[in-house]
């Protein structure tokens, strides 16, 4: 699940909706639904977040937090590191290998550095 998709999903539990009732709401079938709260498909197009934001009738900051979210729940991402030093192509490819036995400590504090511009300590 991504972090869109979970927001989704308690938004959707808090308003009492089954995914087929949303689905039908927003136009759009329960199966992309489903895959879009469980993390199977990409970043959904402006126009569904703003459908979905009215659907639900959030506020601006909440929209603009769902909207954040979305951006960052891409579950298939593509780094460009042409152009960079061999390391970053490196790094990112030992992360790509690596991601899925990392603990949630080391998330956070990689998340840390990543807030902090790159800086640690």
């Amino acid at each position: 699940m991504t972090p869109f998709g979970e927001a989704v999903r308690k938004l959707r539990l808090r308003k009492g909706v089954s995914q087929k009732q949303m689905a039908a709401a927003l136009n759009v079938t329960p199966a992309y639904l489903s895959a879009l709260e469980h993390g199977k498909r990409g970043t959904p197009t402006f126009d569904l977040l703003q459908r979905i934001a009215g659907y639900f009738n959030i506020i601006w900051d909440e929209a603009e937090e769902l909207f954040l979210l979305a951006r960052f729940s891409d579950p298939r991402i593509v780094v460009d590191t042409s152009g960079l030093a061999p390391e970053y192509t490196a790094f990112v490819n030992r992360l790509a290998g690596k991601i899925r036995n990392l603990d949630a400590a080391t998330i956070r504090e990689l998340d840390r550095v990543l807030e902090n511009g790159g800086k640690t300590g």
